[in-house]
């Protein structure tokens, strides 16, 4: 397995060098970006006389840093450490500079950079193309090439520009040609674009190929909220959509469902284990948005349960798909590596949307699945932690799903004698390889 992972990898490197794999070139986010982000645990909280613990301040930045380190999150892949709206002061400078907010930042934003960086960790920042932030805050219209140097100077990983106060068409125009400022500094940086949502919204086709080329990931729905309502919504824009989102996905472009609210008060335990999996199946941005100083274990667990995290991070980069929804079950599928021949593994997810009270039965063919190696998967259950060994496409298999909870199961395609040395393979195209189940 580790042999079929490092070759992937390898292809995936090998198609970016071609030019196969069209997307912003900076080199970053290969994977979905893994980090810590405070808006919707923390909002625009700057009240720091009042709630010095919670408003949005270098203290809770350093704060959160250093428990990402301590708590085990760096180790198993949260790497950002992401400021979000309310950072600067209400006026620029004379000079016409951001300036972060001299009470609540008074070491300023390289030294809360620097900070981040000492640990290891990488530092993210937001900003808006408008006006003004969502917030209210300064805006970049006006000042791209220089708050792109700011942010370089600042030693700045990821940028998130967001698009309050702007009008939607110019974003055509304008998110690519601060993506260009941002590159023209020199240094890295992840860029994270609001650009389609804002034109679906304003009832605008966005131009997904633009996207691509100039954003390494992107929102095409609404803000998440603390409550299992708005994860559903989510979901089910994502589920009805597919077809057109799906395909725009991939090493260095991705399309995000907007942070994890695990651990926070809208959800159940069960609810928070159907986040972390869907998210996954979808190859989505692992943002916490969570007081991590507060969270619970169980929650914590999940957050970093490392084989889940596995297919987040797959080196594929294939976005999974709802394969079947039906009377409240619904079944997602993604494929990973390995593969073997022209055999896809996959990460299939089982959704029990229904509300009765009582857990599902659901009894399915891997066959029906769509896993068809002669040769038979190993399955495991990533969150029970369970081996239930090799079984053939023949196999029926049945798992009983919590109300609003799910089983994410990992089948590992297995190596046939029959296939030669360089196996080949068919392409994935997600458009036309739309699996479909035996309904009974």
């Amino acid at each position: 397995m580790m042999a079929s992972w490092k070759s992937c990898l390898w292809t995936v490197f090998v198609l970016c060098l071609l030019g196969k794999i069209s997307g912003l070139d900076n080199g970053l986010a290969l994977t979905p970006p893994m980090g810590w982000l405070a808006w919707e645990r923390f909002r625009c909280n700057t009240d720091c006389k009042n709630d010095p613990d919670n408003c949005i301040s270098d203290r809770l930045f350093r704060t959160m840093t250093d428990i990402l380190v301590s708590e085990g999150y760096a180790a198993v892949g949260y790497e950002y450490i992401n400021v979000d709206d309310c950072w600067p002061e209400r006026e620029r400078d004379p000079r016409g500079r951001l300036v972060p907010d001299r009470e609540r930042f008074p070491y300023g934003m390289k030294s809360l950079s620097d900070y981040v960086h000492s640990k290891g960790l990488k530092f993210g920042i937001y900003e808006d193309y408008g006006n003004f932030t969502c917030a209210g805050y300064p805006g970049v219209v006006g000042h791209l090439a220089g708050d792109a140097a700011t942010f370089a100077a600042w030693g700045v990983d990821y940028v998130k520009l967001d698009g309050c106060y702007a009008l939607p068409v110019d974003m055509d125009h304008g998110y690519p040609e601060f993506g260009r400022q941002l590159n023209l500094t020199g240094r890295q940086m992840v860029y994270s674009c609001s650009w389609p949502v804002y034109q679906i919204y304003a009832g605008i086709q966005p131009n997904f190929s633009s996207i691509i080329e100039h954003c390494n990931l992107w929102r095409n729905f609404d803000d998440i909220q603390d409550s299992w309502a708005s994860v559903e919504s989510i979901i089910d824009y994502y589920g009805n959509h597919q077809d057109a989102i799906v395909p725009n996905a991939g090493p260095g472009h991705w399309n995000d469902p907007d942070m994890l609210i695990i651990g926070n008060f809208g959800l159940s335990y069960e609810q928070s284990k159907t986040q972390f999996a869907i998210w996954a199946i979808l190859a989505a941005p692992l943002l916490m948005s969570v007081d991590l100083r507060t969270i619970r274990p169980e929650y914590k667990a999940i957050l970093q349960n490392r084989k889940i995290i596995e297919v987040d991070q797959d080196p594929l980069g294939i976005q999974g798909r709802r394969i079947y929804k039906h009377r409240g079950i619904e079944i997602w599928s993604r494929p990973i590596v390995p593969i073997q021949g022209q055999y896809y593994s996959y990460a299939v997810a089982f959704l029990n949307r229904r509300t009765d009270g009582t857990p599902s039965d659901v009894a399915v063919t891997l066959r029906e699945l769509g896993l068809n190696n002669p040769a038979g998967y190993r399955l495991e259950d990533l969150y029970e932690d369970v081996d239930y060994g090799v079984l053939s496409p023949q196999t029926k298999i049945k798992v009983k799903v919590n109300p609003s909870g799910v089983v994410i199961l990992r089948a590992d395609a297995q190596p046939s004698f029959a296939y030669n040395a360089i196996p080949t393979r068919t392409p994935y195209a997600p458009l036309n390889d739309i699996f479909r189940l035996t309904r009974k």
